[in-house]
């Protein structure tokens, strides 16, 4: 079941006895809890009607116990148990799992660990509760559900902005959501753009100098710019560290040599294959004609070489600003 599905019965007050919310990303089951909890009772039947436990503070026959209990003045109660996965217990909730009490909405949060299917409870939840996966983004979708969230919110965000904040922010949805947010209430009316610059005024990243600049810099061959972002890195390594420099040129020009590769040039079909949005496949139209594939694979393999130079492989000392140095005039200039 998908979240839109969950979320729509959940309006239509079509509960089920039980909810097995798991997976990498918090967010969703955060999101599906808090419905349930601020929806399902009033707040007068809250007070009676609702209870949350802690995996960790609790015991599989407490959390039973509790639910199979009849609401008080009301159609329903919700008992949740958070941070599941670290009850000692967890597998004697099949008892209550395979009999659960309709009146009774069990909210199941288990985070951050997949569920081992060999294990009888986890058979049985995947059969008779609702088992929903909230799935971490891979880096690539990030930008997108970025500027789906801004569109919701009737803001409209500009590529280049979206892909800025996902470069700082990473695949942590909940952290993504709080600065989004903030960037709505500076602008307050719906409607506006987010830009580069709202998000440098606002958030505090550089839109000048950060990876996915330096991506551009190299693919334009901007040896000037290329060279003023990488002095900008060394004066601020804490920030911008090596290893993250050379995770993001090795996604870059291994999506280059992607592009040599693909056979339908077309903007929508290359766009889906290196998995960018539309918006940039003009840039990395215009950079494959800079670097050919052969020039691309050296590159791959002067990335794995200094990635390896880093670690301190044979016996390198090199301060991290240097390798940074020495790896863009070799990118530009052999």
């Amino acid at each position: 079941m998908t979240y839109d599905q969950l979320i729509g019965d959940l309006k239509n007050k079509v509960y089920r006895p039980v909810y097995f919310l798991w997976g990498e990303e918090s967010y969703y089951i955060d999101l599906l809890t808090s419905f349930i909890t601020g929806n399902v009772l009033s707040e007068a039947e809250q007070s009676f009607n609702q209870t949350i436990l802690y995996g960790k503070d609790s015991e599989a026959g407490q959390v039973s116990d509790l639910a199979r209990r009849f609401p008080m003045m009301a159609t329903h109660q919700v008992v949740v148990l958070k941070e599941a996965q670290e009850m000692k217990s967890f597998g004697d909730l099949i008892h209550y799992v395979e009999k659960p009490q309709p009146s009774t909405l069990l909210v199941i949060n288990y985070k951050y660990k997949k569920p081992d299917k060999r294990q009888k409870i986890f058979k049985v939840l995947e059969k008779q509760s609702v088992w929903y996966e909230s799935k971490k983004l891979y880096d690539n979708q990030v930008p997108g559900w970025i500027s789906g969230y801004a569109s919701n919110r009737k803001y409209r965000m500009e590529p280049k902005a979206a892909a800025l904040l996902a470069e700082f922010l990473g695949s942590d949805l909940s952290r993504i959501v709080n600065e989004v947010e903030k960037l709505i209430m500076a602008i307050g009316k719906k409607g506006e753009t987010i830009t580069p610059a709202l998000v440098e005024k606002h958030i505090g990243f550089s839109k000048d100098f950060n990876q996915f600049e330096l991506q551009d810099a190299l693919g334009r061959r901007d040896v000037v710019k290329a060279n003023r972002i990488i002095s900008y890195f060394a004066e601020n390594e804490k920030k911008y560290p090596f290893p993250l420099t050379i995770i993001s040129l090795y996604y870059y020009f291994s999506k280059l040599l992607l592009f040599h590769y693909t056979k339908d040039k077309s903007k929508q079909s290359l766009a889906a294959t290196l998995k960018v949005n539309p918006f940039f496949v003009k840039d990395y139209e215009a950079a494959a004609k800079r670097y050919s594939a052969a020039r691309l694979v050296e590159i791959i393999s002067l990335l794995r070489s200094y990635d390896m130079r880093s670690k301190g492989y044979d016996g390198n000392t090199t301060p991290s600003s240097e390798l940074t140095r020495e790896l863009i005039f070799k990118i530009l200039h052999t």
